[in-house]
């Protein structure tokens, strides 16, 4: 019987020595609490309020009630500040670990979550110094805002779906008996 290839050796043999170093690097979270990664805790903040935003403005475009633009004011106020402190805790973990920083999608993850954080410093801004000016510019800058936390969370996802950052994975088994998936057989039915 073959021998199935673990997917440590398949990934070792398919990528050139370089991408090979970056995967062995540690990607362990520098900022965490019993374990888990606070960054990863605290991004959904951020993302969530972008949004809320988003929807403040355009129920306010919708029904003329002041009561959206005071609530956008709020909501673009905690994204932005929420969203710094996301930053902050995520640039420590970029640049604290190799293994992180090692890959291109976190540094496509934090140049979008950056943009994203200048953009909703500018919208907050706007509404407190311009309360009058939410249409169409403060509008402007949620629809620009949301983008960018879409680029965000995507790159964001790659890092934790395809490269393990942010999750705390059990070593693979080691080779033998029990590891052999034919010892195992399931059964369906």
């Amino acid at each position: 019987m073959a021998r199935l290839e673990t997917s440590s050796e398949s990934a070792a043999s398919r990528h050139p020595r370089i991408i090979r170093d970056v995967l062995a690097l540690d990607t362990s979270s520098t900022v965490a609490i019993i374990g888990h990664p606070l960054h990863t805790m605290l991004v959904h903040f951020p993302i969530a309020l972008v949004f809320a935003t988003l929807g403040c403005d355009l129920l306010y475009w919708y029904t003329g009630d002041g009561f959206w633009q005071r609530a956008g004011v709020w909501a673009a106020g905690a994204t932005f500040w929420s969203g710094l402190l996301a930053a902050a805790i995520g640039t420590i973990e970029l640049l604290g670990a190799a293994g992180i920083r090692g890959r291109v999608a976190s540094w496509s993850h934090a140049v979008a979550a950056m943009t994203m954080l200048a953009v909703t410093a500018a919208n907050w801004r706007l509404r407190v110094l311009v309360p009058d000016d939410v249409l169409p510019h403060a509008l402007a800058l949620s629809l620009l805002g949301a983008v960018f936390a879409g680029f965000a969370g995507f790159h964001g996802g790659k890092l934790v779906f395809e490269h393990g950052i942010g999750t705390n994975l059990s070593p693979e088994p080691e080779a033998g008996p029990a590891s052999d998936p034919a010892a195992h057989p399931t059964h369906l039915g």
